[in-house]
């Protein structure tokens, strides 16, 4: 995607802990010459080598599985919190803007055995099932529930470029104090998220 200079993030641990954090993304390949997408769950792993990947699956039912040996390379994109920004924030006349924060992944998809798919299956419902008042684990599913399995291909998705745009209104550092006064006041979950972006960001360039 286009990012200019002074909005990317090169941080390879907070990408990821951004990742860790907004893992419902979409997979998009191609079927025919036409870009196809699917929102998922896509969760950052390591291989056997340790090397960091992603991990999902998809219904048996939705023809993209069909074209992932066909395109190996796919995108993943995850999304993060975003808001609008009014120039009349500003101490200076100028248009308004969107700040958001989002990550794209290229990789290169591979089909999961069977073992490999229960394997990430078991570490996708550990991990949302942690705060639950009364967790479930696929260890105490019945064979019965469990054959809901059998309509889903899992696969993995080796990482090869990672590109991360985090606009916060840099280069108006200036105007930060009346955005974040002005985000503050709005009943907008992905402006307050914002806020908290900017501050951290803001700390990170006193430090």
């Amino acid at each position: 995607m286009y990012i200019p200079q002074h909005y990317k993030n090169e941080n390879l641990k907070e990408v990821k802990e951004f990742i860790i954090n907004n893992s419902f993304g979409i997979l998009i390949n191609s079927i025919k010459g036409k870009p196809w997408a699917t929102h998922i769950p896509l969760e950052l792993d390591k291989d056997s080598n340790g090397n960091d990947i992603l991990v999902g699956h998809i219904a048996k039912a939705n023809p993209q599985w069909k074209y992932f040996i066909e395109n190996k390379e796919v995108l993943c994109i995850f999304n993060g919190p975003h808001t609008y920004v009014s120039s009349s924030w500003y101490a200076k006349e100028e248009v308004p803007t969107w700040n958001y924060i989002a990550v794209h992944i290229y990789g290169l998809l591979k089909i999961q055995d069977e073992k490999a798919m229960m394997t990430s299956l078991h570490k996708l419902v550990d991990k949302y099932e942690r705060k639950s008042e009364n967790p479930i684990s696929l260890n105490n599913l019945s064979k019965n529930t469990l054959r809901q399995v059998k309509g889903i291909i899992g696969f993995e998705i080796e990482i090869k470029e990672i590109q991360a745009a985090y606009k916060l209104s840099q280069g108006r550092e200036q105007d930060h104090p009346k955005i974040i006064e002005e985000l503050k006041k709005r009943d907008n979950g992905g402006g307050h998220a914002i806020v908290e972006a900017m501050i951290k960001s803001t700390i990170k360039k006193t430090k």
